[in-house]
């Protein structure tokens, strides 16, 4: 099973309903051939502010990918999702091989099962047992889409106010889009 492994800088994308890319993150690497997707806190302090550095954040398998004009890269929803966020395992503890490899200063921001070596691959069999059992992701995606920077929500009934002075619009708390530039900035 080729998964695609990579390191998070903020929670949100996916989001509670499995839908990811619903920020862009990632942006065309979503598009890649892969059929399971672990997603790791990375070690910047954003990641650290979020409460996921170094945790197993989520876990999808079984893509099915949408595409939208909207986006780098298709909106993917999984057969099996699970989302951990800032409650996530310690991912030393259920994968030191591969934490090793990730979560430490320089290294890649993503990997694909190619590249594993066979300890490597145990341990990510043993991560993707964790979501067997789980429920599948929404099975419809409303797009949120962009708007030079600025919240345009199907929700906000408002005129939001540039995301470069707010992480969220402020009549409808959505969060920003990854395409903003505080986040293309700390990725």
């Amino acid at each position: 099973m080729r998964t695609f492994i990579y390191k998070r800088t903020h929670q949100g994308d996916p989001d509670s309903q499995g839908w990811f890319g619903n920020e862009d993150c990632m942006g065309s690497l979503r598009s890649c051939n892969f059929n399971a997707v672990i997603g790791i806190g990375g070690i910047c302090d954003w990641a650290e502010r979020q409460g996921i550095s170094r945790k197993l954040n989520w876990i999808g398998i079984g893509p099915t990918k949408h595409p939208h004009t909207d986006r780098r890269g298709p909106v993917v929803t999984f057969k099996h999702f699970l989302l951990f966020e800032d409650d996530g395992i310690d991912f030393h503890a259920i994968a030191p091989a591969l934490a090793g490899r990730l979560l430490r200063p320089k290294a890649a921001r993503f990997l694909f099962s190619d590249d594993f070596n066979k300890i490597e691959q145990e341990e990510v069999n043993r991560i993707l047992k964790l979501a067997k059992a789980a429920p599948s992701s929404a099975k419809h995606y409303r797009v949120r889409k962009r708007n030079n920077g600025h919240c345009v929500s199907k929700r906000c009934k408002v005129n939001p106010i540039p995301l470069a002075v707010s992480r969220r619009c402020t009549s409808c708390a959505v969060p920003p889009v990854c395409g903003s530039s505080r986040s293309r900035a700390s990725r």
